[in-house]
């Protein structure tokens, strides 16, 4: 099970280097880091598991947070009007297209690999189109697809395909964003 003392920190020269493609099909060792980084996603948003095991919440989380440099992220969260689940385990992720128009959460951004007191504003295409290698944790089938995303599940994407490209939210951080739209989203959860 991945815990807190598992995610790396920023400042972590990992963090820093740019992933890199994995074979498919994914081997053991991916599927099992895939399952792990969701089972921490899912696990981190129970009230009960956060306090028995001082977890902080989170929404997504990337395999180089976790020491491995690989193209692999989970994401487990619902949008920003609560109705559909993306519960996705995604390999090399490549963006294809990305909207022009902007968009950011309301509340910030936050990640596992920053320090919570860091949470700032991000400019974020509003909706993209990637092709994914998705991994059914459940039923372990994979599959290649192409996703469109918007919204709150669009900036969540970004923000683990980001952490495959050596990128931190923090660069990113603005103090405002004029003229950008904000996607309203009461969530309690990290990225």
């Amino acid at each position: 099970m991945i815990l807190m003392k598992d995610i790396l920190q920023e400042g972590n020269p990992v963090l820093r280097k740019r992933s890199v493609d994995v074979n498919l099909p994914l081997s053991n060792e991916d599927k099992i880091i895939l399952t792990e980084m969701m089972d921490y996603i899912i696990k981190s948003q129970d009230p009960v598991m956060v306090e028995q095991f001082s977890l902080r919440p989170a929404v997504g989380l990337s395999a180089p947070q976790v020491n491995i440099n690989n193209r692999l992220f989970a994401i487990n969260t619902y949008d920003e009007n609560g109705g559909k689940l993306y519960s996705l385990a995604v390999a090399n992720p490549k963006i294809l297209s990305a909207s022009e128009e902007m968009t950011y959460l309301n509340g910030g951004e936050g990640c596992l690999s920053v320090d919570e007191s860091r949470n700032g504003l991000v400019a974020r295409s509003k909706r993209i189109k990637a092709r994914v290698h998705l991994f059914n944790i459940d039923t372990g089938e994979e599959t290649d697809v192409v996703l469109k995303l918007s919204g709150y599940v669009a900036i969540v994407f970004q923000h683990e395909y980001d952490h495959l490209q050596g990128i931190l939210f923090v660069d990113k951080v603005k103090p405002v964003l004029p003229g950008i739209k904000p996607i309203v989203f009461s969530v309690d959860s990290e990225q």
